[in-house]
């Protein structure tokens, strides 16, 4: 073993002046908390007391336009239903799900979340959201989602929406998510996924399944994906009922 390398022998003091041996003990601490992290989440409640879906969507979209118009709507019916809503938390069609949860005469108890990230041009929390969470990082916030939803809805969007939405699509096709539908909604969403069959299927090998681009499925108007979420919402619910207290 070598003495010298404070990673091997913990009970070596390091100096300050040793910029290395600060280094390595930094960075060993750090891949040591991600570890520690990544272990509790792995814990899971036996039964989850909501059913959670997250609405990605453009933060640039106004008030009064279509797109804002069938996203609040959207929501509203989600809520009514007995779904909470989750979304980024922000303006746009943001703002429009959340809002849309909050008119909705929804059960007691439904909640309008918005899960957040530091940026230094971002607006504030939009006024509809009734519990907000604030990240520092694309990272853990993308995480958050994953962790709190039971399905998403993606809205027509930019470059954050196409992120959140690939990201979902990634751990959904490496099987770390599981029974969780993700809808696109929106010719935008239609025209990606025909470029990802083009493109990924084309070649030789294949860079990725023809079963991997049928993951999202690729929905044209709001009544559809309301109908969709309605039918796996009726299917958690009766798996809730199955499980143990």
């Amino acid at each position: 073993m070598n003495q010298d390398n404070p990673l091997q022998n913990r009970s070596q003091t390091v100096s300050l002046a040793d910029e290395e041996g600060v280094k390595q003990i930094l960075q060993s601490t750090v891949f040591g908390l991600w570890e520690i992290v990544n272990t509790l989440t792995r814990l899971r409640p036996s039964k989850r007391e909501r059913y959670r879906v997250t609405i990605f969507g453009s933060a640039r979209a106004q008030p009064g336009t279509y797109a804002y118009n069938e996203v609040r709507r959207v929501a509203a019916a989600l809520a009514r239903m007995g779904c909470d809503i989750i979304t980024g938390g922000g303006p746009g069609l943001m703002q429009a799900a959340n809002e849309g949860a909050a008119e909705a005469n929804a059960p007691e108890r439904n909640r309008s979340m918005g899960i957040r990230v530091d940026l230094p041009f971002e607006q504030e929390v939009n006024p509809f959201v009734e519990q907000a969470f604030e990240h520092a990082t694309f990272f853990t916030r993308l995480h958050h989602f994953v962790l709190v939803s039971d399905a998403f809805v993606v809205a027509p969007g930019g470059i954050g929406t196409v992120l959140e939405a690939t990201m979902i699509w990634q751990l959904l096709q490496v099987r770390h998510m599981h029974d969780t539908p993700l809808l696109f909604v929106g010719k935008m969403w239609a025209e990606l996924v025909d470029w990802a069959k083009k493109h990924m299927l084309a070649s030789q090998p294949p860079l990725a399944t023809a079963e991997d681009l049928t993951i999202p499925r690729c929905l044209n108007t709001a009544e559809e994906a309301i109908a969709l979420i309605e039918e796996h919402y009726a299917k958690w619910l009766q798996g809730q009922k199955k499980k143990p207290l």
